[in-house]
């Protein structure tokens, strides 16, 4: 009889944490909480600019051929007044479109607010802001500022310089040209169909990319902690690559016939290269040395962990 009185204890323990408010601020599950739909549609030239700032909730914005932005989404709180009280300000001038989510004058008002837009292909997203929620970006033409925290970010089909922010939460980009400088912490970062300029940034996870082609001479900044790296580029045109991390193994794929310097190092673990390395040093824990006739800088470090150079 104990033993049931306690698992049915556990039971009722376990649903009532499943219904609480935060489970999942990035989706606001709890079919109890006040919901509104809001939408409307806005002029913009193509090429025009576009702010847009939220809070606790999710923004995605896709790209469609007409010069009009249509700005949807859903307002949600755990009481009505106070979802009430959350403003959705648009405003605009000649070529640029601002949108504003406006908390409520209470400091915790448990709510949020939900975007979903519709832009013209051709975009400059001068900054995409919003917290606790995810961010994801599709099938657009023009640079990006893309930064939340708690949240994901989702990149694809995208042509253009991009910055994005995150933290707690995983960055993924596909089908990218232009400059990407990616941003998070405690979450993964993958990457692939990469050509234009790379750098990533994460800590205790890994960073995985593969790269059609890097521009001639762009370097490229992997960093992590206690996570792998594991980097692959198709087309070589002189690219610096440096890699580091902590705790975790370097796995850099690149093609045949490259002409590079090496410089690799790590403490307990090995170094393996397929290319033939004229070296001044190697040893189990230590590479320098050049790859045909030398040129752009492979700089890679990792404690703990293995560095291996491997052909593709």
């Amino acid at each position: 009889m104990r033993q049931f009185l306690l698992a049915g204890f556990l039971i009722t323990g376990s649903l009532a944490l499943t219904g609480c408010d935060f489970v999942d601020p990035t989706e606001w599950g709890n079919s109890d909480r006040y919901k509104e739909d809001f939408s409307s549609t806005h002029k913009l030239a193509s090429g025009g600019r576009i702010t847009l700032e939220g809070f606790n909730g999710s923004v995605e914005i896709i790209g469609w051929d007409k010069d009009e932005v249509v700005v949807s989404g859903t307002k949600q709180a755990a009481r009505e007044d106070t979802m009430k009280a959350i403003d959705i300000d648009v405003t605009s001038d000649a070529g640029a479109l601002r949108i504003r989510a406006r908390r409520p004058t209470e400091t915790n008002c448990n709510c949020g607010v939900k975007f979903a837009l519709k832009v013209p292909k051709k975009v400059i997203l001068e900054e995409i802001a919003t917290s606790n929620g995810s961010v994801r970006l599709e099938s657009v033409t023009g640079n990006a500022n893309l930064r939340s925290s708690n949240g994901s970010i989702r990149i694809w089909g995208v042509d253009g310089d991009v910055t994005a922010n995150t933290s707690n939460a995983s960055i993924e980009i596909e089908k990218f040209k232009g400059a990407a400088d990616l941003k998070t912490s405690n979450g993964r970062i993958k990457a692939g169909g990469i050509e234009g300029s790379f750098s990533a940034t994460t800590s205790n996870s890994s960073i995985d990319a593969d790269a059609d082609a890097i521009s001639t001479g762009k370097p490229v900044t992997l960093r992590t902690s206690n996570g792998s790296i594991n980097f692959a580029l198709t087309r070589w045109q002189n690219n610096e690559v440096r890699a580091t991390t902590s705790n975790s193994s370097i796995n850099l794929r690149l093609p045949t016939g490259i002409q590079a310097e090496v410089k690799a190092s790590t403490s307990n673990g090995s170094i393996n290269t397929d290319f033939e390395v004229a070296s001044n040093q190697f040893s189990k824990h230590r590479l320098n040395g050049r790859i045909g006739g030398g040129g752009a800088l492979l700089d890679l470090s990792t404690s703990n962990g293995s560095i291996r150079l491997l052909k593709q």
